[in-house]
């Protein structure tokens, strides 16, 4: 059987505490890696831990991280926003591995977004109070429908628990994906020159070859 792997790029979410959830629930349905674009900080209230489990990797530009998912893992890139042609998740519209793309809490996804994706998935709602779901919430519902699909295995459980495997051993800052230093270089230029206060050009102006950065059980337990 073919092994399939998940990814979410995490790019102009507001929230930045949303990241460290989104974590929890990426270690919980087998995600490879979680990736990131823009800045390298991030608040990780809300993995309880979880994000030592995970392995995350950063960008400085949508289309680097496009061109990483596209060249290097063959996955898809599916975005995930009530859109025309989306399909609803319970409809498993899979192929092989596949990257999450998540829009913003209140605009969705952007323009430059939609352009790096290959298809979209849509939740179903069912009831009438809410228009959208929060987005780690909706990060929960397509990851797991994507582990059924990909044919994940189950977690061992001990009781009402599932195992949690030995926390890797931390290295590098807390909260912060470690770079080289030719790219924490690049990215105080960057930042110098740029206008949106921490979020860097999504064309990849400017950005330097060695922008990729993987990081292993970098984070604390909450």
């Amino acid at each position: 059987m073919v092994g399939y792997e998940s990814y979410v790029v995490v790019h102009n979410i507001a929230k930045r505490h949303n990241v460290g959830t989104l974590a929890r629930s990426a270690t919980a349905f087998g995600v490879t890696e979680l990736i990131l674009v823009g800045r390298r900080d991030f608040n990780a209230f809300g993995s309880h831990g979880s994000a030592s489990h995970v392995r995350f990797r950063h960008f400085h530009s949508l289309i680097e991280a496009r061109n990483y998912l596209k060249e290097e893992k063959d996955c898809d890139i599916c975005g995930v926003e009530i859109a025309d042609g989306a399909s609803a998740i319970n409809e498993h519209p899979f192929k092989r591995s596949t990257a999450f793309l998540l829009g913003n809490e209140g605009s969705g996804l952007s323009a430059k977004e939609y352009e790096i994706c290959d298809f979209f998935v849509y939740i179903p709602q069912y009831g009438c109070g809410t228009a959208s779901l929060n987005v780690t919430v909706a990060a929960s519902i397509v990851l797991h429908h994507f582990g059924v699909w990909a044919g994940f295995s189950e977690r061992v459980r001990d009781g009402s628990k599932y195992i949690v495997a030995d926390k890797p051993l931390r290295q590098g800052k807390r909260n912060i994906c470690a770079g080289t230093e030719e790219s924490i270089v690049e990215e105080r230029k960057l930042r110098k020159e740029s206008a949106e206060n921490g979020f860097f050009d999504e064309d990849g102006n400017g950005t330097s070859s060695s922008s990729s950065e993987l990081l292993n059980g970098l984070f604390p337990n909450e």
